[in-house]
């Protein structure tokens, strides 16, 4: 569903992404991890098009895209949800899904909503609530529903985890393979390794720009130099 061929990508005149390669099919989750600093997020964001690529290629379902635009990029099937989830604070929770839909027909809203809802029972109640007022674990939620209202076929997961508590971590990790059973396509940048890879199908490791080990997830949490560096063990 995804190839990347060789992607360069840089902030001004410093290269961050120094010809990364790597594909996910459809139906997996793929994660990738490294240290802090290593592009991963750079990496998220030239497939999504917020970050512009300066060498190589990105196709997805067959047709190359490093050349279209982000928000064409939604409406072709890939949906992001940012680190950090950057939910529209002063948005009414109903408001943010319905901004995650915009590029879909008025036909599909009510079922989209639905679909998320169902996901998430805790969103339904509190609809008319600012984004803004929730907790972490609710603005997390709704990221993934508000990125999920565009009914993607790949769904980009930047750090889902990250300032979670380990229950909502261990709800949110229900939630990525229920995902991934419904048909859908996961890229996941996580940095918790041992959850990622608890969940994945395959894994790639990224350090400064490049990819340096990938394999099915369980060679990769088997191997020595990623249960010392990322393990902890």
């Amino acid at each position: 569903m995804l190839s990347i061929e060789n992607v360069k990508s840089a902030y001004g005149r410093i290269e961050v992404l120094h010809g990364v390669t790597l594909h996910v099919d459809a139906g997996e989750i793929v994660t990738l991890i490294g240290a802090n600093g290593a592009g991963k997020t750079t990496l998220m964001h030239a497939i999504s098009g917020v970050q512009p690529i300066t060498d190589g290629a990105i196709r997805f379902a067959g047709e190359r895209i490093e050349k279209r635009p982000a928000h064409k990029r939604v409406a072709f099937g890939i949906s992001q949800v940012p680190e950090g989830r950057q939910v529209f604070a002063p948005l009414s929770v109903m408001d943010n899904l319905k901004l995650g839909a915009w590029s879909c027909r008025d036909a599909d809203l009510e079922p989209a909503l639905a679909r998320v809802c169902a996901l998430f029972p805790m969103l339904d109640a509190i609809l008319e609530t600012p984004a803004g007022a929730l907790s972490g674990g609710q603005q997390q939620m709704l990221a993934i529903g508000r990125a999920l209202m565009a009914k993607p076929r790949l769904l980009l997961l930047d750090e889902p985890s990250m300032g979670l508590a380990p229950n909502l971590v261990d709800q949110l990790l229900t939630v990525i393979r229920a995902l991934r059973d419904d048909s859908l396509t996961i890229l996941l940048v996580e940095q918790n390794a041992r959850a990622a890879l608890a969940i994945a199908d395959r894994a790639y490791v990224l350090e400064t720009g490049r990819v340096t080990l990938s394999g099915p997830a369980a060679e990769i949490q088997a191997d020595r130099r990623v249960r010392e560096a990322y393990l902890g063990i």
